[in-house]
């Protein structure tokens, strides 16, 4: 048998590595800092002691080509548009560089003082989905003059704080094209293409300045290029990248892409002049060959075959070979073996997880095991196999151990999932006929007051759920705990006048978790958060088998709650798209199998609600249009099964019940069809951040369903005044009929405190009440 080709020009890279800590240090540090409980300094102390184990942890993995200003104190684009200038007007930046208050008003909302008026409230800038995944960005705000300029030091700053550690690392930016193209336009229309130009001269100062620091190459993260992008924007991308290799001729640039294959590359590839490319190859391996065969070859080509979105070891063996065989011809080429992605998107290190299952374990790679893996792939190219031959024997053994594994499926629930027929698809009428039925039984008052779910996760309820998860209190205690909650947030409901009541959510710890812990079929990590926005992190769960709902879920809390009042309380439930979306999801099927068994355990639920007497049922869908494919020629397949697992989930409610969903930040224009094809009876969307701007897509398809427009940002401390929730719901009725709108906050409020949660929601329901008092052609 012949010896395998070996390659002698291969390096590793790491595009980029989690920020928030291996404990969330960054987390609490931030939220300190908020509360005032820690200085600026010693949250840059808190900062720079993750960046440099960051740095060392993967020096020791044996990384060659290690980032930096991939670390971010809220998020990447955020400290981009900061380090551009690019600060909306409302914040009265007037200074050198971006300070820490601007910085996080930028993203928080708040206060901010400029001068003796004092301090002035502002909102937040907005937030959107990055990609198709589940990491929030803060949308930047540009308009027709805008001026861009260097008002930022942190990428310089850190690239010589690595430097002093003795650690050369490769900057990464975001570049040009995806930080215009994902910015928002403010005022007038225009094209943000207008703005290119006067962008890539800051780029090249940028540039210019990392240099002169001792940069020798930069990361360019341009994922903008795997969407449907048009001529314009691939031309524009050309003239950009011509302009930076011809002002900034010593510095190596590698363009990365990630989430998908690169839409028409070939013109791209011989027409720009950058260092190297980086392409996905976990989501696209076929798009591999295409780029060896037009990249010229003299350019580097970092090729991401480790996953960076989800938690499952590599098949090192198949992926060595695959590798080997697309680089067969590649003799001078210089080659980089690297993750898909950046690794912010999985969980720290899975050497925390001791109490983990231990074969299921063994399936599993977190972002430091991901960095041995790079490695290894790297060295089997580099040495042959005899070089990794231990950690290969043991990657096939784990790889068996799962496809052999009885745990991963489950005869009953394929029975079950076999016998799904079209009608548990459908509703027993139509949605006009149940809005009709709806209306009659529940009695609600004109624009219905409600909130999303959640209501404050005080530091209390954080202590004795913690308590009760190291057996420091019993069961009983524990849910005699919750039901004082329960019972005190309906009682500050009640008080506040709201017309639809939630009973709060003390008892889960996330929206998907918690019903994750509640059906076979998935396992749970004890430290494997990742970073959803900001200081926000959750803790996924892992779907590693055949999905089913061994008991009741809600229906005792649901149960407890109603019992407390004559209003009308909602069961509160997750939606199978959004449960799948926000967990790591099994790569061994497809995902729209496992989204419709998902679908049957909330089925079940559902019902179970029903006979204890719920006649609201909120089933969130947040994470909808996050799963779109970023390519529209996916969408279709997507869409389809999407719609009908939520379907499936709710489609045994009585036409009287009322079904409700909820969905994040999206852009809903393109995918309004869909969603009113999921045939739910009220859908609640988040909208302040946007003025309103969301619910277009509503008013110009005239929508079936009701409508609760989010009337407050939820992820900002700042309190809304009832004035201002009143414009913002005049502007919703400008495009949905009154007789169709809810009130409600935007998202849930546990990340809130009632400090802020209480008055917020005083305005909300005067805000309502107000509206009622009008006369229908005052409204």
């Amino acid at each position: 048998m012949s010896q395998p080709k070996l390659f002698s020009n291969i390096r590793t890279a790491s595009l980029g590595f989690p920020r928030i800590g291996k404990q969330r240090e960054l987390k609490k540090a931030t939220e300190s800092f908020w509360k005032g409980g820690l200085s600026a300094a010693g949250l840059f102390d808190v900062a720079k002691k993750i960046r440099r184990e960051n740095w060392e942890r993967q020096k020791g993995a044996g990384i060659d080509i290690i980032p930096s200003n991939d670390f971010s104190l809220y998020d990447q684009m955020l400290d981009m548009s900061c380090l551009l200038g690019a600060v909306p007007d409302r914040f009265e930046f007037k200074g050198e560089t971006v300070d820490l208050d601007t910085y996080f008003a930028m993203a928080r909302g708040g206060s901010v003082a400029r001068d003796a008026k004092g301090p002035s409230s502002v909102t937040a800038m907005e937030m959107s989905k990055w990609f198709d995944t589940n990491y929030h960005y803060i949308v930047p705000e540009l308009k027709k003059d805008q001026a861009f300029r260097i008002a930022g030091t942190k990428v310089f700053d850190e690239f010589r704080e690595a430097r002093e550690l003795g650690i050369q690392t490769r900057p990464v930016l975001i570049g040009p094209l995806t930080y215009l193209l994902l910015g928002k336009c403010q005022g007038e229309p225009f094209d943000v293409l207008q703005l290119l130009d006067g962008l890539v001269e800051v780029y090249i100062a940028i540039l210019k300045r990392l240099s002169g620091e001792g940069a020798q190459s930069v990361q360019l993260d341009e994922p903008i290029l795997v969407t449907d992008t048009q001529p314009a924007h691939r031309e524009a991308l050309i003239r950009a990248y011509k302009r930076i290799a011809v002002e900034v001729p010593n510095l190596k640039v590698t363009l990365a892409t990630y989430f998908e294959a690169v839409t028409e590359p070939a013109k791209l590839l011989e027409s720009i002049p950058v260092a190297g490319w980086h392409v996905d190859g976990v989501r696209s391996f076929a798009q591999i060959p295409e780029f060896l065969n037009h990249l010229p070859k003299d350019k580097e080509i970092s090729l991401g075959v480790v996953e960076g979105r989800n938690v499952w070891i590599t098949d090192l063996e198949a992926t060595v070979c695959r590798l080997r065989k697309a680089l067969d011809k590649e003799v001078t080429r210089p080659i980089t073996i690297a993750s898909s992605c950046s690794l912010i998107h999985v969980p720290v290190d899975l050497d925390q997880e001791t109490a983990l299952d231990k074969e299921i374990r063994s399936w599993m790679a977190f972002a430091s095991q991901k960095l041995d893996e790079i490695r290894w792939i790297a060295s089997a190219l580099r040495e042959g196999d005899g070089a990794v031959q231990k950690e290969l024997e043991n990657n096939r053994m784990a790889l068996n151990s799962r496809a052999q594994s009885p745990r991963v499926r489950v005869a009953a629930v394929r029975e079950r999932m076999a016998a799904v027929a079209p009608k548990d698809f459908s509703r027993q009428k139509p949605r006009e006929e149940r809005l009709s039925l709806q209306k009659e039984a529940l009695g609600l008052p004109p624009y219905p007051t409600t909130t999303i779910g959640s209501f404050p996760q005080t530091p209390e309820v954080r202590k004795m759920r913690l308590k009760f998860k190291k057996r420091e209190i019993d069961s009983a205690e524990y849910e005699k705990f919750l039901e004082q909650q329960i019972a005190d947030a309906v009682e500050r409901q009640t008080g506040l006048g709201l017309d639809v009541l939630v009973h709060g959510e003390f008892e889960r710890n996330d929206m998907v978790e918690y019903f994750g812990e509640q059906l076979d079929g998935f396992v749970f990590t004890q430290n494997g958060w990742v970073q959803s926005y900001g200081s926000r992190c959750v803790k996924p769960p892992v779907i590693y088998g055949d999905v089913s709902r061994p008991q009741a879920m809600t229906v005792r809390w649901f149960r407890y709650a109603q019992g407390l009042t004559q209003r009308i309380m909602k069961g509160m439930l997750t939606g199978p798209v959004t449960i799948l979306q926000w967990s790591f999801v099994r790569n061994d099927q497809e995902r729209s199998e496992t989204a419709f068994q998902i679908g049957l355990a909330i089925r079940d639920e559902v019902a179970d609600l029903e006979k204890a007497g719920a006649r609201i049922i909120q089933i969130d869908e947040a994470a909808f249009r996050e799963g779109l494919p970023l390519k529209q020629s996916g969408w279709a397949d997507y869409l389809q099964w999407a719609v009908k697992a939520f379907r499936l989930s709710c489609s045994v409610a009585d036409a009287k019940t009322q079904i409700h969903t909820h969905m994040c930040y999206s852009e809903f224009n393109d995918i309004i069809e869909a969603i009113s094809d999921m045939d739910a009876d009220v859908i609640s969307i988040e909208c302040s951040r946007s003025r309103m701007e969301l619910l277009e897509a509503f008013r110009q398809f005239r929508y079936p369903g009701e409508i609760g427009p989010g009337v407050y940002d939820i992820h900002s401390p700042r309190v809304p005044s009832r004035e201002e929730i009143e414009r913002l719901l005049h502007k919703a009725m400008e495009g949905i009929p009154a007789e169709r709108l809810w009130v409600n906050p935007d998202c849930g409020l546990k990340t809130r405190g009632w400090a802020e949660t209480t008055p917020s929601l005083e305005a909300m329901v005067e805000a309502a009440k107000n509206l009622r008092a009008l006369k229908p052609a005052e409204r």
